[in-house]
């Protein structure tokens, strides 16, 4: 099944905007959920778990400082991350131009549980 890049499931935030291109509620999987971020330079998105996935998250464009439990990596275009089920993360973009991301969790329907 092909999602157009006009048909994901768009979500605005201060901080940036998730683009979801597959997911349970798009019921084109039922195994996976993907899509798209985009964080502001300088801006962070809320630390949060995912109680019911894994999470690994690909960075495209930009530079970000990711946090993972009490670790905080440097992340350049091209690095990807595993976040284990339940572990607290966020990213926030460090460069001067935005970070775009691709996501992929372990779960059709992604759960997020905020710190």
């Amino acid at each position: 099944m092909i999602t157009k890049s006009n048909e994901g499931e768009v979500l605005d935030f201060d901080w940036g905007r998730i683009e979801w291109l597959v997911s349970g509620a798009q019921q084109n999987s039922d195994t996976m959920t993907f899509g798209r971020v985009t964080i502001k330079a300088g801006s962070a998105n809320p630390r949060h778990r995912h109680p019911n996935c894994d999470e690994i998250l690909h960075l495209l464009t930009g530079h970000i400082e990711h946090s993972l439990g009490d670790e905080r990596f440097a992340m350049n275009a091209g690095d990807t991350i595993s976040v284990p089920t339940g572990v607290l993360h966020n990213a926030r973009s460090i460069g001067e131009e935005d970070a775009v991301m691709l996501i992929c969790f372990s779960s059709p329907d992604r759960q997020t549980q905020g710190e």
